[in-house]
């Protein structure tokens, strides 16, 4: 169950020539692989794209219409070598996942295919997840377009930039039979426009064609002498080729040529927020009429040295807005004027940040230096927007705010079915003492901060138990522990960490959280789901899959929430004589896909007037003795403090705010630490019975009268 649904959405899917077409990019991207007749289409689920796989998964009937296969790759490794139908066959393909750790995983088939080179339209879409809004290092695609030699698009972040860019992508991926990357930054992913839709293509060679009627090439496999001869093609006849399709389809743009003697050369992805800059300015204004000449790079790689010599030929200077490190493209830029003889002045990172997201008030910086020194008449330095002023007032107010306010780092959502399994970690910690923990990609990766600060390291998605491979050694009888979940397993984990941990005798001890779904990715289904998919298998074990790669010592925990359980587990799996790797499998759902599951039938069964019970916990504020060990070992954002409503107690006490969810964990918690009884579980139950009602009434009655007493006690000894 994906986080978001696009059942309605994808009827749009259906908009014939001539119709307008709105909705968000990613359904326009889908939209857009249709109307240009692909024949399959693969991928795995990644910020910023894991939308367009929740997309093609409920369009899948839209797509077999069309006779296109859509496949969720069990890897970005698997998608890419999906492209190997367009390498013999005239088959237009697609993959998309994220970007740079996608990519790097994909590489070896995309090094390949880039090789070879294709027959069909070879499209890789990938979400160029960088900046504040990224989830992993700091990385660009672009360094892996210029090693594999493949053409890299960056549209304008609009709708109808993007459907254009699909369409022309499969274009100069024939015309050069090189594969094409587009990617698409988060925000482009999910801006919402509008575009004069086109009729849906069915593939004129279809895969059905492909499979009776098969083609080999021998020239096309990466095997010496030919693997050579591939990158002589590749400068003497592919290259050449893109060059002549970029130029003569013009899919980099000009504006405003020749109204002054400097301009701006830009990523075509940095379009919307350069132009928002030069509105602040007074240079520009929302629909993109600029007063500053701009030459926008659709396709960062290859570079096609005409266009920049003609944009530079008759300017003092030119401003590289090119987000990301190393400067790439300043330096091609560099490079070409300089073999032009042009002394065209080019600045770039001497004006702009050297790394780092490209934001609105870095971009509009930026551009008043360079204004200033080039143009000065068209900016009035009395009167420049607050972000572009040497300490921005909202700098001034942060600094402020950060001597005042604690930091709040990331963590477990309300209910989580993981935060126990830490809880159980910390515990075992204080018999045992500290382990070696090696983490992984996922929703565990927030173990490693405040309040359970666990974990060393973490090299890659179900990479784990690999990242702890070295610490093996017969001089010492302590254990490591290694962290992954249940998407990484079967993503990687699997060969790379249970294989390798078996081939090798590691003994050492696996954690695989198996909440049911890739929830960090959205709630995709996996191999393991517990939910029936009609279009994918489920409901397969971990613990089978283990135990057949040859792990002996494998132990399952149905419940993470029992965390006495996997406390016991845990230590066990640390202390047996038994040598050799050791799997311990702790099963629970995904609270948010299990609140997506339950909250609407509640909802519909509470609005027909049925009977619902909802749980939720409490603290006893007379029993809470205020040490807070609760909140330490367990970190749920529903459990916080309160002012303690006895007067001759000073220390806050605890408290379960609305939010919580009733799992239970807090209470568990004081119980497997033997902590304070200060716990209680209630039930809220909407449309109550008679009985319940009559028998409410008079719990009231009763508890009104004993307060009562109390009060006149207490006013009693006031006196």
């Amino acid at each position: 169950m994906a986080e978001r649904q696009f059942k309605k959405e994808v009827q749009k899917l259906y908009l014939g020539a001539g119709q307008e077409f709105r909705g968000e990019g990613i359904l326009a991207v889908t939209k857009a692989l249709l109307q240009s007749g692909v024949s399959y289409v693969a991928g795995y689920q990644g910020a910023p794209i894991s939308h367009l796989m929740d997309v093609l998964t409920d369009a899948n009937d839209i797509l077999e219409d069309l006779g296109v296969h859509f496949e969720h790759s069990a890897s970005e490794a698997t998608a890419a070598a999906t492209m190997a139908a367009s390498v013999n066959y005239p088959l237009r393909g697609a993959v998309t996942f994220k970007s740079t750790v996608g990519t790097n995983v994909a590489s070896d088939a995309l090094a390949n295919l880039a090789s070879g080179g294709v027959t069909g339209g070879a499209l890789i879409i990938v979400g160029e997840d960088y900046g504040e809004g990224s989830s992993i290092m700091q990385e660009r695609s672009h360094a892996f377009a210029m090693k594999s030699q493949m053409w890299l698009m960056d549209p304008r972040p609009n709708l109808p930039s993007i459907v254009e860019a699909v369409e022309q992508g499969f274009a100069l991926s024939e015309a050069s039979n090189t594969p094409v990357m587009l990617e698409l930054r988060i925000r482009a992913c999910h801006v919402h426009g509008r575009f004069i839709a086109k009729d849906n293509v069915r593939p004129p060679f279809t895969l059905k064609d492909a499979i009776e009627k098969p083609s080999r090439d021998a020239t096309r496999i990466v095997l010496p002498p030919g693997s050579f001869l591939h990158e002589k093609e590749k400068i003497q006849k592919r290259w050449p080729a893109a060059i002549k399709f970029i130029r003569e389809n013009k899919l980099n743009e000009v504006f405003a040529d020749g109204k002054q003697e400097c301009g701006v050369i830009l990523q075509g992805g940095m379009y919307n927020t350069t132009i928002r800059s030069l509105e602040l300015l007074g240079l520009s204004d929302a629909f993109g009429e600029s007063e500053i000449p701009l030459l926008v790079l659709n396709v960062t790689y290859p570079l096609v040295d005409g266009e920049i010599e003609k944009f530079c030929a008759h300017k003092k200077a030119v401003l590289m807005i090119e987000e990301g490190q190393p400067a790439f493209l300043e330096q091609n830029l560099h490079a070409i004027l300089r073999q032009a003889g042009l002394q065209t002045k080019v600045h770039g990172k001497d004006l702009l940040p050297m790394a780092g997201e490209y934001t609105g008030a870095a971009v509009l910086c930026g551009l008043v230096k360079f204004i200033e020194e080039y143009a000065p008449r068209l900016i009035d330095p009395e009167h420049l927007p607050s972000a572009a002023r040497a300490v921005p007032p909202a700098e001034k107010a942060l600094r402020l705010v950060e001597s005042h306010v604690h930091p709040r780092p990331p963590s477990f959502c309300t209910g989580c079915p993981e935060r126990p399994i830490f809880t159980a970690m910390k515990l075992v910690e204080r018999e045992l003492g500290q382990h070696h923990v090696s983490c992984d990609i996922g929703c565990h990766l927030f173990s490693i901060l405040p309040p359970f600060n666990l974990g060393a390291t973490t090299m890659g998605y179900g990479l784990g138990w690999a990242g702890a491979a070295a610490f093996h050694t017969k001089e010492t009888g302590k254990r490591t522990i290694s962290i992954m979940g249940d998407g990484g397993f079967w993503h990687n984990g699997l060969t790379s960490g249970v294989g390798n941990a078996v081939f090798n005798q590691n003994d050492s001890v696996l954690v695989v959280i198996d909440n049911a779904y890739t929830a960090a990715t959205g709630g995709q289904d996996i191999l393991s789901s517990k939910a029936t998919n009609p279009i994918r298998t489920t409901q397969l074990s971990i613990a089978d899959a283990v135990r057949g790669v040859g792990v002996k010592w494998v132990r399952t925990i149905t419940r993470t929430y029992d965390v006495v359980a996997m406390r016991d587990t845990l230590k066990e799996a640390l202390t047996t004589d038994e040598k050799g790797p050791k799997v311990i499998v702790a099963q629970s759902e995904c609270t948010l896909n299990k609140q997506r599951r339950l909250k609407p039938r509640m909802q519909k069964l509470a609005q027909e007037g049925q009977r619902v019970v909802r749980e939720k916990f409490g603290v006893d504020a007379d029993v809470c003795t205020g040490d807070h060990s609760c909140i330490r070992l367990s970190g749920c954002p529903s459990l916080t403090i309160a002012p303690n409503p006895d007067p001759l107690r000073k220390d806050p006490v605890a408290t379960v705010i609305e939010s919580c969810v009733g799992c239970g964990l807090c209470g568990e918690v004081a119980h497997a630490a033997r902590l304070c009884p200060s716990f209680y579980r209630a039930e809220v139950i909407t449309n109550p019975g008679t009985w319940e009602r009559w028998r409410m009434r008079g719990r009231r009655a009763v508890i009104d009268y004993l307060q009562q007493r109390m009060e006149r006690r207490l006013a009693t000894v006031a006196m």
